[in-house]
């Protein structure tokens, strides 16, 4: 059950690049959480697999030299599922379909990938922790900023674009 986890139904052995293919596999995964219960389901599920992820994790590197094996995956999961927030609220809201929001759903993969690669700032920090917790943690908050690039990105698009 471990590594089912931890390996987001074993997509984390996929190569090359094994997070971009857990944030592939969190697109139509999170898709599929918003059309059966809505964006709270997907904060629900988001919760869930931090959760999950973060004890799998734990349980995985234990006594490990390497704290973030590259199979672990259920951190890109969580990150990008949070990349997918102001999608989901943005098409409930608006009664639209969320997959009309596609330009939006191509910035959160773009900008989760981008943030989570280059750990960036915050993202490094968490990282750089060495344990269970660094290893989600960094996911969440590279998914924030993912989500805040995709509020912007949308905000500028409505804005300028489309007067």
């Amino acid at each position: 059950m471990t590594r089912l986890i931890a390996t987001f139904f074993y997509v984390g052995y996929l190569r090359p690049a094994p997070g971009t293919w857990g944030s592939l596999a969190a697109l139509p995964t999170g898709l599929a959480l918003m059309i059966l219960g809505g964006p709270w389901l997907l904060v629900a599920g988001t919760a869930a697999i931090f959760g999950a992820g973060w004890w799998a994790t734990g349980r995985m590197i234990a006594g490990q030299a390497n704290h973030d094996p590259s199979e672990i995956v259920a951190d890109e999961v969580a990150g990008q599922w949070i990349a997918l927030w102001p999608l989901a609220f943005g098409a409930a809201n608006a009664g639209a379909a969320y997959t009309a929001l596609w330009p939006g759903w191509l910035a959160a993969f773009l900008l989760f990938r981008l943030f989570d690669i280059t750990k960036w700032g915050p993202v490094g920090w968490a990282d750089r922790r060495g344990d269970a917790l660094g290893v989600m943690l960094d996911d969440v908050i590279a998914g924030l900023f993912a989500a805040l690039g995709v509020v912007i990105l949308a905000g500028l698009f409505h804005a300028v674009l489309m007067t």
